[in-house]
């Protein structure tokens, strides 16, 4: 039994109605069950409750026990003091406001339907192969409200971003292109190199990049020297050795001898994703193009965002992936599938947050962009491809994440259409 239950039970006013009765015996009539908070405070605001001759209007608190009021020090908060009637699965004990008033109790236990307990322990109890608990189901659901349900979760997920944008923008002052240029750098690490290459763009003032941004052999030579890169004297490349002056003159200028860095690694990567492939193409990107933040801002369509990135690794990278190691001739091209991942997971959520501050609502433009995005692979994904679930876009892609993360791996399933559907079958 999960408090969740009760939520349910009491938000779509699954009770006898008509013969409630407080734990004292006292006639309960229901006018307004309130609404559901999902924040800190009582679970229902602003609800109207009639008990005996006499109408309330408060809030309603929802508990397994009633003695977890007190587990729970709800007595000495005075948030609790406007809680008109606690709702619990089985009362032990009686509960007091801050100023000794009783607070009327309902007890929930012996009258709900037995038919609603069972379908909520088939949902929760039951052994499946499954992490899903709907895994039976899902695929029935209908299909217009699933949709719409992916898009709230994908809003959902791009608010829970925001938390993460919003602390590093206070960290460095709202700078908006040197947050863009970290979360970029990030992403451009992948998960094995991710936080190397985060901490690699916090080491360097971003002041530098802005005076470099026309200068591609520069930025280049100044991204693998903090990356540790250019550390070995038996490399005789020209273009190492090119680097390697760049990055000593860049030291003495700007006075980053010392910098502290976590060196990336090149073990489990696949070629293409090495750092050295990955930071030239970073430098080319910021040696090519001014102003870049701003101009992703204001793209309105996918083709706006994919010119911009139209670069490649510098002319040496060419035959190589790493320094002294000729490899067969092969552009090192940002691919189109790479780009997409960086506007999935950084362009996006960064646009929404930033028109978020200027008081604009983006959301609608932003899930129009992420619905022609192509849909990520991952084992999450399959999981839902196997259950029948189909998914076509990045939005859905980005949803289906938020559905697992928040929802199917934590059994919120009464926090979602698809378990609430389930349980409101037979009942």
């Amino acid at each position: 039994m999960r408090e969740d239950l009760l939520h349910y039970i009491w938000k779509y006013k699954k009770l006898p109605y008509q013969s409630l009765r407080t734990v004292e015996g006292e006639i309960l009539i229901v006018e307004d069950y309130g609404r559901h908070n999902q924040l800190a405070g009582p679970d229902f605001f602003n609800a109207k409750i009639k008990i005996g001759d006499q109408l309330w209007a408060g809030n309603v608190e929802m508990h397994l026990r009633s003695s977890d009021w007190y587990v729970h020090h709800h007595e000495s908060d005075e948030k609790y003091n406007t809680v008109i009637l606690h709702v619990v699965w089985e009362d032990d004990a009686s509960i007091f406001r801050s100023d000794n008033s009783r607070i009327p109790t309902l007890e929930l236990k012996n009258i709900v339907s037995q038919s609603l307990l069972g379908g909520y322990s088939e949902l929760f109890s039951k052994q499946r192969d499954s992490s899903i608990n709907c895994n039976g189901y899902i695929k029935e659901f209908d299909g217009f409200k699933f949709q719409n349900w992916l898009e709230r979760l994908y809003v959902e997920r791009l608010e829970s971003r925001s938390a993460f944008i919003d602390k590093i923008l206070e960290e460095h002052k709202h700078d908006w292109e040197q947050v863009f240029f970290l979360l970029l750098l990030k992403s451009f690490g992948t998960k094995v190199n991710g936080e190397a290459f985060f901490e690699l763009g916090k080491a360097i003032p971003f002041a530098i990049i802005r005076k470099m941004n026309r200068d591609i052999d520069g930025l280049e030579g100044l991204f693998l020297g903090v990356a540790g890169l250019l550390e070995d004297d038996s490399i005789l490349d020209n273009h190492y050795v090119t680097l390697k002056k760049n990055y000593g003159y860049l030291c003495a200028k700007y006075g980053l001898s010392g910098v502290s860095y976590i060196k990336p690694d090149f073990f489990r990567l696949r070629p293409h994703n090495f750092p050295t492939i990955r930071l030239s193409q970073l430098a080319s990107l910021y040696g090519s193009q001014e102003h870049l933040f701003r101009k992703l801002m204001a793209a309105e369509t996918l083709d706006d965002i994919d010119e911009l990135f139209h670069v490649s690794a510098s002319p040496y990278w060419d035959t190589h992936f790493t320094f002294g190691k000729v490899s067969k001739k092969q552009r090192k091209k940002l691919s189109r599938s790479f780009v997409e991942l960086l506007i999935i997971n950084v362009i996006l959520p960064l646009k929404f947050c930033y028109l978020r501050t200027q008081g604009r609502d983006g959301s609608d433009g932003i899930v129009k962009l992420a619905f022609g995005l192509k849909p990520e692979q991952n084992s999450i994904i399959s999981n839902y491809g196997d259950l029948g679930v189909r998914c076509e876009s990045g939005l859905e892609s980005q949803g289906l994440l938020q559905l697992y993360n928040g929802y199917c791996s934590k059994n919120k399933c009464l926090q979602c259409p698809v378990g609430i559907s389930i349980l409101g079958r037979n009942n």
